[in-house]
């Protein structure tokens, strides 16, 4: 079963990579450019003198900050798998395959979003707890600080200083990478490595590696990982993105909501990574749980799809 049917017409998806990749610093570039502009419109040119307190995240000018970080996604992960599809002179909507979901699925995508939970939970503690040998001391230290400069700049960014700012934390944080990252690592980097390997297993794990790989964070990447193949199987047993997207956006809209719950319960967001704290057999329940409902998913999509 293949979630997408080869087009003899489409051109070598090794070039396909190359041109998401040849997409994606070209509108980083131009976005990154724009942000900028719109920053010193902001800020006026006193801001060049404080640039390196804006892009660490500086409440001072976290406005400017959330501009870029929207632009630079915008330009780097929703653009350019729109560019390629649009090089291989195909609609975005068919090239990524936008079909209507089906209620059932939405509610199964839901579930597992939420039964998984304790097992991710588990993926993030065994992840946090990961120790390099000796002789990579040095490197432990830098993969540690750079850790700890993201996990600042995160809560910067999660941070609702008013109604308005939690909607645009959902729209930076939650909508636009959904979107975004599952039309270029589900829609775009999978797609091709399927139809280059004729293996949509290697296609689903090579591209979420990617997909953890390029957030830079090493004591997370095990979960995100996870997550990532988890979005690709979500693609590959419906057919349709929409449930990727979906999902992707619950996991993300999850985090702004309960940043949110916690500033209003005056519950501070550095204790937002500290675990619930679940007894050995509830990550081994929430895991059993979390494959069968990937097993549900799979029977219905398949059903759903020749039916259609």
């Amino acid at each position: 079963m293949n979630f997408v049917t080869p087009n003899k017409e489409e051109i070598n998806p090794f070039l396909q990579l190359l041109l998401l990749l040849f997409y994606a610093v070209t509108g980083g570039l131009v976005f990154g450019i724009l942000a900028i502009v719109i920053v010193l419109l902001m800020y006026g040119l006193g801001i060049v003198s404080n640039l390196d307190m804006l892009l660490a995240g500086n409440p001072k000018y976290i406005a400017g900050f959330k501009v870029i970080q929207i632009l630079s996604s915008i330009g780097t992960f929703i653009l350019p798998p729109i560019a390629l599809a649009l090089t291989e002179r195909k609609k975005v909507t068919e090239f990524y395959l936008f079909r209507k979901p089906k209620f059932l699925l939405v509610v199964l995508v839901l579930a597992i979003m939420i039964l998984s939970m304790p097992f991710m939970e588990w993926t993030v503690i065994w992840n946090q707890k990961m120790v390099l040998p000796d002789f990579l001391h040095k490197i432990e230290q830098w993969m540690k600080e750079k850790e700890a400069i993201a996990m600042k700049m995160t809560i910067q960014l999660i941070t609702v200083r008013s109604n308005f700012d939690f909607i645009v934390n959902l729209v930076m944080i939650a909508v636009i990478p959904a979107i975004g990252e599952e039309l270029m690592f589900r829609g775009g980097v999978q797609r091709s490595l399927n139809r280059a390997f004729e293996n949509p297993h290697l296609a689903i794990w090579l591209s979420a590696i990617i997909f953890s790989a390029i957030h830079m964070q090493f004591y997370g990447f095990v979960p995100r990982m996870l997550l990532g193949a988890g979005f690709g199987y979500l693609y590959y047993y419906s057919g349709s993105i929409w449930y990727a997207m979906l999902a992707h956006f619950i996991n993300n809209a999850y985090a702004v909501c309960a940043a949110f719950y916690m500033q209003k319960h005056h519950i501070p967001l550095d204790k937002a990574d500290e675990p619930i704290g679940f007894p050995w057999y509830g990550y081994l329940i929430s895991a059993i749980i979390t494959i069968a409902l990937f097993k549900i998913f799979k029977d219905n999509a398949t059903r759903e799809r020749k039916l259609g």
